[in-house]
C-alpha cells in the first residue's frame, strides 16, 4: 500500500518556499533602494536585478510595474525607520532616543529625494503613501516626544506632523553643500526643542 504524505510533510516544503520568496523580496528591495539613491527611481531594472543577484523575470514577477516596486521600497523605508523609534526607546534616555530618531528620520529624508520626485509626479499608485508616511512617523515621532516632554528636557506642546515636515524642508538643501548646510539647520531645530523646557529635578 503507497504510503500517503502527511500533512506535516506537505507545510514544510511550503513554508520554506514562502521564506525563500520572502527572503528574494527582501534582497531585491534593498538593490532597489540602493539603485534608487545612486541613479533615481528610473533605475534600470536590470541594474537592479544584476545587484540582487535575479533575473529580470524574477523581478517582474514580483513587481509588474515599476511603481510597485517604487511603493514597496517606501513602505519598507518607513517601517524600518518606524521600529527603530521603539528600538530606541528602549535602549536610551527619552531626549537622547528623541534626537538620534530625529537624525535617523533626516537621514531617511535626504536619501529619499528620488522617491519624492515620484510621490509628486501625479501617479495613482503612489497616492496613499502620503497617509502611509504620516500614519506611521507621526505616532512614533509623539511618543519620543511625550517621553522626553516628561523628563523636562524638551518643551510640551510640540506637533509631530510640524516637526517632521520642518527636518523634511531643512533636509531638501541642494548643492555642493546642501548637505553640511542641511544638517547644520536641523541640529539647531533640535537645540530649539529645549527651549521653554521645564527641567524635572
Amino acid at each position: 500500500m503507497a504510503k500517503q504524505p502527511t500533512l506535516n510533510a506537505d507545510i514544510a516544503p511550503t513554508r520554506q518556499k514562502r521564506s525563500d520568496a520572502k527572503r528574494n523580496e527582501e534582497i531585491i528591495l534593498e538593490a532597489a533602494k540602493h539603485c534608487f539613491q545612486v541613479s533615481g527611481v528610473d533605475a534600470p531594472v536590470r541594474d537592479i536585478a544584476t545587484l540582487a543577484g535575479v533575473g529580470v523575470g524574477t523581478l517582474y514577477r514580483r513587481f509588474p510595474n515599476r511603481s510597485d516596486l517604487i511603493v514597496a521600497v517606501f513602505r519598507r523605508e518607513v517601517d524600518i525607520c518606524t521600529k527603530e523609534a521603539s528600538e530606541l526607546a528602549k535602549t536610551h534616555l527619552p531626549v537622547e532616543a528623541l534626537m538620534q530618531w530625529l537624525r535617523r528620520y533626516m537621514q531617511f529624508i535626504s536619501t529619499k529625494r528620488g522617491l519624492a520626485a515620484a510621490l509628486h509626479s501625479g501617479d495613482p499608485s503612489f497616492e496613499a503613501l502620503p497617509a502611509y508616511f504620516r500614519a506611521n512617523f507621526e505616532p512614533a515621532l509623539a511618543s519620543l516626544l511625550t517621553a522626553a516632554a516628561v523628563t523636562g528636557d524638551i518643551r510640551s506642546g510640540i506637533r509631530p506632523y510640524d516637526l517632521l515636515r520642518a527636518i523634511g524642508n531643512l533636509s531638501a538643501s541642494s548643492g555642493a553643500e546642501g548637505a553640511d548646510h542641511a544638517q547644520t539647520m536641523v541640529e539647531l531645530l533640535l537645540d530649539g526643542l529645549r527651549f521653554g523646557a521645564t527641567k524635572v529635578d
